[in-house]
Formats: C-alpha cells, structure tokens, sequence
C-alpha cells in the first residue's frame, strides 16, 4: 500500500501543477510545456525515461513507460491531461492559480479536472520506485496538452504521430470514475466510467440577401440562422439505451431495489419515472439516455440597420455509440434548405466491457478501500483523450479515484468556480490507484 512519502508527495504534486498556469483558451493559446516538464522531472528521478513531445512549440506532451514483471501482458495506457480550462480570479475565494492548501483542501484551476490525476499518478509511481516495486503488466504513462480543446496537439498528436509509444496497450484508464457520489439518502456511490458520448460540435451557417435593415427581407440570412438554431434546440431526442448505460441502469436499480423493465422504457414516462424513483442518483445516466444539441454561439452583422448577407451559429452536439447517423440525419433535417452544417469537431462515442477483468478490479481496489460504496458503471455525457486513444485500439475507462465528503458537488466543480479537492480525498486515491496498478 503507498506509503507515507506518497501521501505527502501527492498532495505537494498537486499544488505545484495548479501554481504552473496551463490555461487553454483553445485555439492553440496554451503552454503546457512547464508543466510537462515538472511531471518529467519527477518521473526521471524515479528512474524512468521520459520523453518531451511537441507538434506545436510549448505544447507539451509527456510519455513514459513502467516496465512490468508479466513480458506476456498487454500494457496498460495510464493517462491525464496537463491543460486546464480558464478562470475568472475576480469569481473566486482564492486566486485559481495558487494552489493554496488551506483546512485540508487544496484549492485551484485543476484541482479536479485533472491535476489531482497527474499528481496521483507521479505519487504512485514514486513510491514503488523507493520500495521496489513492479507491476504485473507494462504501464505506459501519458501526460497529453490540449485536451481542453481539440487534442490535435495533444492526444491526437500522439496517437497519429507516435503510435509506437503505445505498443501492447489495448486498455487505458484516465478521467473521470471512481469518485464518491453522495445519494442524500445516506448510499455512497463509486460509478467508473465505460462509456462516453461522441463529440459532434457544429458550425452552422445561414447565407441570405444583404441589404437594408428598413426594407422587406425574405432572405434574412440572420432569420434564417436564428429559426433553425430555435429548432434544434427545442428538439426531443429518442430514447436510447446502449449498453453501458443498460449497465448503469441494472445496477443502481438493484442497489435501491426498484423492479424496472428495462426492455419496456419506450417513450417519456416510462424513462422519466424511473429517473424519478433514482432521485439524486439519476443525475449519472440522465445525461447519456439520449443524444443532445445544444446551441451555444450565434455571430451575424455589423451594424444594426444593416442586414447580413451571413449568419453563424454553433452547437454542443453529442451523439450516443452507434447514433451517429441518427444524429447526422436529424441535424440535416432540423437546419432545413437554407442553413448549412458541419462538423466543427468531430470524435466518435466510446464503450468499455464492464464484465472485464480489468473493470473487476477497478471495483475491487475501490471497495478495498471504500467498503461501505456500492461501484457501478456509468458513460460520461462529454469526452476525454480515450477518443483519441481508441484510434490504436485501446479500450478506455475512467478512473480516477477520490473519496468525498458528502456536500462536495464534484462534477459542479468540473469548469466550476472554486475548483478544489480534499486532502483526504488525494490520499484516498494514491491507495487505490497503487492497489489497482500493481495487479492491473
């Protein structure tokens, strides 16, 4: 089990990589390389080799590997992202990049999302290089820039440009799973990630007839924008059930005892009243029953009595495994004749067995040290670098392991103000994260 040194180390770690201002501002305004090179530094002191990776100057990617005691294993892809995204120092209690530990909580822009990862990974395999330590199977480390944004000059990069790093990985774990979630019934949930929706940001644009802003306009190019982005956003997306979710669904209705036909949830109700009977709890599969689409950007014109010739919109879409077609199809229909799509950016929906050895044992390291949780599978409603990764054949699942206290909102957290995360809570992931890797 880690030891002390560890303890201490991860939640030193974590505060020095929040101090390291790795903000994504996206559009490539962002320098990940100090903090990469702080995280290569800790990992040559522990005697591995790092390698410094770049596809844009300062945009810096760390990758190590962990020799394992099995020549016979698959290695294992263990990976965080060094970029965070931006925060306002005005909205917040304590500056964003102080790192300040104060009352037992380390607080600061990366606290969960996920610099607390990095750290607890470095703790890790620190500790086993003072005490000797192996694991079964081949760890390759990974820390990646621009997961914030695109991951072109993160994940992405590596994955097209450095797939020979990744030889014999064919799982990987990175964020987000394995954290406490609190019911408000007493019931203490640790739901690890199997699943994420597909990535399908869009650009919309509406073409029309310039002119005067006092004159008849049929060809309102802004008109034109503003209805179809008005229908896609009072759109009603089908029910879906794929199987990671079918997954989640299975267990939390065994954990709070409800008889549900999961085979007969077709339409609203049906849905609705189970997520009502879960309460609190419905809040880890309402997100992923359904695709979405939400716009979230609109630009037309330059002067208020001049009609545009051209409007742009944007939209968040998300698309479940196996719905991107359905969701191709619907946009097409919800734009109409005169709006134009396109991808904006594009990643494909992952899912994960949860009947794995590897996923057992997620489950068993929690519960080593969690016995009073109940650990069940969940998708995530957004996405991480295991897109990425999955192009070379590595299944990903999120784990990233933290005990909290009841009260603490951790996914508000995530792009949230005041981003922090309890001592405790790092100390309670160094033991789980060492116990899980050593006989992953």
């Amino acid at each position: 089990m880690a030891e002390a040194p560890a303890l201490e180390e991860v939640v030193r770690f974590t505060s020095d990589l929040i101090r390291i201002d790795t903000t994504n501002r996206g559009g490539g305004d962002c320098r990940e390389r100090p903090a990469a090179e702080y995280a290569a530094q800790k990992l040559a002191e522990a005697g591995l080799e790092p390698m410094l990776l770049e596809r844009t100057a300062g945009r810096t990617n760390v990758v190590a590997r962990v020799e394992g005691t099995d020549p016979f294993a698959d290695a294992l892809l263990v990976h965080g992202h060094l970029d965070v995204v931006p925060a306002q120092a005005a909205d917040w209690s304590v500056h964003p990049f102080s790192g300040e530990i104060r009352d037992g909580v380390v607080w600061g822009r990366g606290a969960v999302d996920m610099k607390n990862m990095d750290a607890m990974i470095l703790a890790v395999v620190r500790d086993w290089a003072r005490e000797g330590v192996r694991p079964r199977r081949d760890l390759v480390i990974a820390f990646t820039a621009d997961e914030e944004a695109s991951a072109v000059d993160g994940s992405g990069f590596l994955a097209d440009q450095h797939p020979g790093l990744f030889e014999g990985c064919t799982e990987g774990i990175g964020e987000s799973g394995a954290f406490t979630f609190h019911d408000g019934a007493g019931r203490q949930l640790y739901p690890i990630a199997a699943g994420e929706r597909g990535t399908g940001w869009l650009k919309l644009t509406a073409h029309g007839r310039a002119g005067h802003g006092s004159k008849v306009n049929r060809s309102n190019a802004v008109t034109r924008l503003a209805a179809a982005v008005a229908r896609i956003g009072a759109h009603e997306w089908p029910l879906r059930l794929t199987p990671t979710v079918r997954a989640a669904l299975t267990a939390l209705t065994a954990v709070y005892g409800i008889d549900a036909d999961l085979d007969d949830l077709d339409g609203t109700d049906g849905m609705d009243g189970l997520l009502k009977k879960l309460g609190p709890a419905a809040a880890l599969v309402e997100p992923t029953v359904r695709g979405s689409a939400n716009p979230t950007m609109l630009s037309a014109g330059y002067k208020i009595n001049v009609i545009p010739g051209e409007a742009v919109g944007y939209v968040d879409g998300r698309y479940l495994p196996g719905g991107e077609d359905e969701f191709r199809t619907t946009l097409d229909r919800l734009t109409g004749p005169d709006v134009e799509w396109e991808f904006e950016h594009r990643e494909v929906a992952l899912q994960a067995p949860v009947d794995s050895e590897t996923y057992a044992r997620m489950r068993a390291a929690v519960e080593e040290f969690a016995p009073e949780g109940h650990v069940v599978p969940y998708c995530m409603s957004g996405g991480t670098d295991a897109k990425q990764f999955s192009r070379l054949g590595i299944t990903g699942y999120g784990f990233a392991p933290l005990k909290l206290p009841e009260g603490f909102d951790y996914q508000a957290l995530f792009h949230g103000v005041d981003e922090r995360v309890p001592v405790e809570a790092l100390h309670f992931g160094v033991r789980v994260l060492d116990r899980f890797l050593r006989t992953a």
